[in-house]
């Protein structure tokens, strides 16, 4: 494979969190599925909104207001232009990938009654079960799963035969946040939308590390977080068809999300607005679109390559390692590696990593499902991002060697 052409000493400069220490020891950070790390650009959007234009938006006539509202909606554009939605309209600011699933599983309420499905992948994080499992509990439909094999791929064949007139929605992640493999969500939507169900895909996972075009996918829903964006936490945003954030109801009510109030009725505002009740995240907001615009600047094609880069040679060194079994072994899959140690509990590898300054997650990751389909109690995951170096990858190794020495 071709060499990354990424200038990736230049590009750690931009990270201030990567210059400190962590135990004595240079901070080696592979927890990157968690949350990414916050580049400079980012940090001073944030810190030039607190500075120059804190106030609130689409509400006051005065030159603040006015400079917030056109920076915040500049931001819904710049998601709008990364992800392809053909209108503005059709992102709504969130706070993140669970409160966009919620949204839609809240007003999905109103579409299911008992008889309906609802199919939902195995190898999905928690935030993509619950709510669903809410939704049926309300409304008296199944939640049926798409099975799963051993290298941690969805067996489509079983998946085609799961749907039928009865499949009122499909929800799948784009790329597993335990795993890292990739699901096949072109081909998830359009034999979905065969038997005239709506999908959700939670794109979490995908978004930092792939090219993301929902026109393209002609996904119904899509949701990414900023915090695994290069952006701040506690903002995210939720795509949603023009035709299906119209039919469905709002999610709270309160300011902002209406046209009219009186003690007899109210109306709603109309999209995206509809579905954001009161004074949103707005230095979030704003910040999550020059997250986007850092991440544009590099290239998201760039970025994919140089982290498969990484994830090969990860993969490779760890591999030789006796006694260490990777989980996910999909051909498709994003720069994720979670394994184990043969007779050695995850949390003690992870534990003595941290000591040499190296951050990895260690536990079921959210996922707990697959831990139960592999019988094992969770994993040690490393997350790897186009900041990271194979230098860090040899420091992780050496890591992983002699906590293994340590414990065996």
């Amino acid at each position: 494979m071709q060499q990354t052409t990424l200038d990736i000493t230049r590009i750690r400069k931009d990270f201030p969190i990567l210059k400190r220490e962590v135990n004595g020891n240079p901070l080696v950070y592979l927890d990157n599925a968690a949350t990414s790390q916050t580049p400079k650009p980012v940090i001073d959007t944030i810190v030039g909104y607190y500075s120059n234009y804190n106030a609130n938006i689409h509400r006051g006539v005065h030159t603040l207001a006015q400079e917030a509202t056109d920076a915040y909606e500049k931001a819904r554009i710049k998601i709008q232009n990364f992800f392809n939605a053909a209108k503005a309209h059709e992102i709504l600011f969130t706070s993140g990938t669970t409160h966009s699933i919620n949204i839609v599983a809240n007003g999905f309420s109103s579409f299911l009654t008992k008889g309906d499905e609802v199919l939902v992948s195995a190898m999905e994080h928690h935030s993509n079960i619950v709510p669903w499992q809410m939704l049926c509990e309300r409304t008296g439909a199944s939640l049926k799963v798409i099975p799963m094999n051993p290298e941690g791929e969805l067996l489509m064949q079983e998946f085609k035969g799961m749907l039928s007139d009865n499949t009122k929605l499909v929800v799948c992640n784009h790329v597993s946040n335990a795993l890292g493999t990739i699901n096949p969500i072109k081909v998830i939507i359009s034999e979905a939308h065969a038997v005239g169900a709506a999908v959700l895909i939670d794109g979490a996972q995908a978004a930092p590390h792939i090219k993301v075009d929902v026109q393209e996918l002609n996904v119904d829903f899509y949701t990414a977080s900023a915090h695994k964006l290069c952006g701040p936490t506690g903002v995210g945003m939720l795509y949603g068809k023009e035709e299906w954030l119209t039919k469905l109801p709002p999610y709270q009510g309160g300011g902002e999300m209406i046209a009219e109030v009186t003690f007899e009725k109210t109306t709603y505002a109309g999209l995206p607005h509809k579905f954001e009740a009161g004074t949103p995240n707005i230095c979030g907001g704003i910040a999550f679109g020059a997250a986007l615009d850092y991440i544009k600047n590099i290239g998201i094609e760039a970025i994919a390559q140089y982290e498969h880069e990484l994830l090969t040679y990860a993969t490779d060194r760890l591999l030789s390692i006796e006694g260490v079994k990777i989980y996910g072994t999909s051909q498709e899959k994003t720069a994720v590696i979670s394994f184990n140690i043969k007779g050695i509990h995850p949390y003690d590898i992870g534990t003595l990593l941290d000591k040499m300054g190296i951050a990895v997650r260690t536990g079921h990751h959210c996922a707990q499902p697959i831990m139960d389909y592999f019988k094992i109690p969770g994993t040690i995951r490393a997350s790897f991002s186009f900041y990271n170096t194979k230098e860090e990858i040899d420091r992780f190794i050496d890591g992983v060697v002699k906590a293994k020495q340590m414990l065996s």
